[in-house]
């Protein structure tokens, strides 16, 4: 009796030894379960966890889809009130918000501007990748090395072109900054009281690329002025070691630059457009209009202009024309630059009858200042 009890005994632990096999067979061939959801992210949850609290301007009915599309600059008359207390301080980071006070992104504040919030995240930005929300710092130098990266792409610098624009403002979603390469050389041109406080920051990101050796900073004065900056606070604490003059290559055409002249020192965003014009200058006359240093009319001159005038009021403008005229071995016989007032020079080739085949004009801001649309 006792040896049938072991043998049964034996038994059992045999057959329950079987069982957990095929149970663990089995289940290796379950699906394993979904995968937890990654943490839901708002700008209103990192909103909350700041411990200063961030304030939120809500905006009028109808205006929302507006920045939502992409318009970075909130104007006065777009927003109905502001959430917070204490109010924002120009500089600080809030909450843009629709009428239901959810919000749509954040951006940095200013109470003198008529662009009273410059949009620098959406909602759906920061909730995709928050490593920048609410972190302008950050962002700054996400949006720089993607700038960088997008001109690599594009073959930026390259042989033929040293001289291109890094930063274009609204285009790489740094409204107010706008950053152009000369070589080793980055001129930043700041229109926005923000870049002016972060102007260490930008410096830091900008030093960091390979091939900028030198920075120089041009505030856009008159500008600043209206988004409450003090022009005293404007004025570089250490002198610049920059070279006021440089020069640089683009689309194989070289060109001496000033850095006293207007904006950066070169319209580096006319690049194509002057390319496009060598394609179709050959055998015509050409009238450049507001010429500034003759970038247009080297490139008519390189594509075979049989003459090309250059008129601008600016006389150092123009010595650098003629200077880069020498400088590509241009015969200076068929290209001419006059000293002129466009209006004046045009209404005097009207009355004279006087034609060309191609006529460039790229005259300077009509309208630089707000207070001047009344009278446009």
């Amino acid at each position: 009796m006792k040896i049938e009890i072991n043998r049964t005994s034996m038994q059992q632990q045999q057959l329950h030894a079987r069982l957990m096999k095929c149970l663990s067979c089995s289940h290796s061939h379950l699906p394993l379960p979904p995968p937890r959801p990654p943490p839901f992210y708002s700008l209103q949850r990192f909103a909350s966890s700041q411990p200063k609290g961030v304030a939120k301007v809500i905006l009028k009915k109808g205006k929302t889809q507006l920045f939502k599309d992409g318009s970075p600059m909130v104007y006065s008359g777009a927003i109905d009130r502001i959430i917070g207390r204490p109010p924002p301080k120009t500089g600080d980071i809030v909450l843009v918000a629709d009428g239901t006070e959810k919000p749509i992104g954040w951006g940095l504040y200013n109470s003198v501007s008529m662009f009273c919030v410059r949009l620098m995240q959406l909602e759906e930005e920061a909730t995709r990748d928050p490593s920048c929300a609410l972190d302008m710092e950050k962002l700054l130098e996400t949006r720089i090395n993607a700038a960088v990266e997008l001109r690599r792409g594009l073959g930026l610098p390259s042989a033929t072109t040293n001289a291109y624009r890094l930063v274009n403002s609204e285009g790489d979603r740094l409204s107010g900054l706008i950053v152009d390469v000369f070589g080793d050389l980055a001129v930043v041109a700041s229109s926005a009281a923000w870049v002016e406080t972060y102007k260490s920051k930008v410096k830091a990101c900008i030093s960091s690329i390979d091939e900028i050796n030198h920075i120089h900073w041009r505030p856009s004065v008159e500008i600043l002025k209206e988004e409450g900056m003090d022009a005293a606070d404007l004025k570089e604490l250490h002198p610049s070691t920059c070279p006021q003059r440089t020069k640089v290559i683009e689309n194989g055409i070289s060109y001496a630059i000033s850095l006293e002249g207007q904006k950066t020192g070169f319209y580096a965003d006319q690049r194509e457009n002057r390319m496009f014009l060598s394609t179709i200058s050959h055998g015509q006359r050409v009238l450049d209009v507001c010429c500034y240093s003759g970038g247009f009319a080297l490139n008519a001159a390189k594509g075979g202009a049989m003459s090309i005038t250059g008129v601008d009021t600016s006389l150092p403008a123009l010595e650098l024309a003629r200077e880069n005229i020498a400088l590509n071995n241009l015969d200076p016989e068929k290209t001419s630059f006059l000293r002129e007032d466009a209006t004046v020079f045009m209404k005097g080739a009207l009355s004279r009858n006087d034609s060309w085949d191609i006529v460039i004009l790229d005259p300077p801001k009509l309208a630089p200042r707000r207070k001047c649309f009344r009278h446009v």
